[in-house]
């Protein structure tokens, strides 16, 4: 790396430390309340598209259409509508991170052997026990899977928010665009990146905790 630029990357990070952090909690925190808000939605909507089979293509078409839509544009369509800020990123972001969470929910719930199912039904268990202690369990992988897609297109993602004032790591990336300075976009690209695989192992360790009967030899 050219000395210039790490001189000037180290002067950021020590005249800018607490803008730094700022940027960094503002990007973790409209990433983690639009998952959280996706999971809910997604989840819920993959098991009534199970339960009522006849809904099922209307809703998995209506998220497909949507994450059609570029990140920025969908950023962009919001302004008019809900105008800047963090609000209508996180919208748009949870729009975003819905289709994965919804469709791995989808199938993992429809990869459920039957006669599992049958047995539970066959031991007692009433529909509600049968949701939460066989088809959950046992599509819990598929919608792990489905929500670490969502996680790392979340804050890929929610870099484009900071063009509607979302604030976080955005900001950092496009000042160094406006001003030329390769070292803003070199903090602001690789924040991202450590931001994304950090998650994206946190993401891991929880799956292996609540799924460690799968990693036992």
């Amino acid at each position: 790396m050219d000395n210039n630029i790490w001189f000037q990357i180290t002067d950021y990070f020590h005249n800018n430390q607490d803008s730094f952090l700022l940027a960094v909690r503002e990007h973790l925190e409209v990433s983690i309340i639009s998952l959280i808000i996706a999971v809910i939605i997604g989840v819920f909507s993959g098991y009534i598209s199970i339960k009522f089979k006849k809904l099922e293509n209307r809703i998995v078409s209506i998220f497909q259409v949507l994450r059609v839509i570029p990140s920025l544009a969908l950023l962009l369509l919001l302004i008019p509508i809900m105008g800047t800020g963090v609000r209508p990123a996180i919208i748009a972001l949870v729009v975003l991170a819905i289709p994965p969470i919804l469709m791995n929910t989808v199938v993992g719930i429809k990869e459920v052997p039957d006669f599992m199912i049958e047995s539970a039904y066959g031991m007692g268990m009433t529909e509600k026990q049968v949701l939460w202690k066989v088809k959950f369990p046992l599509a819990m992988p598929l919608i792990f899977t489905g929500i670490k897609t969502a996680m790392i297109e979340i804050i890929a993602s929610a870099t484009l928010a900071a063009k509607i004032g979302a604030g976080g790591l955005g900001e950092i990336i496009f000042t160094g665009l406006g001003l030329n300075r390769t070292d803003l976009l070199l903090i602001g690209g690789i924040s991202v990146g450590i931001l994304t695989i950090l998650t994206t192992l946190i993401l891991d360790v929880i799956n292996r905790s609540v799924l460690r009967y799968k990693y036992v030899k």
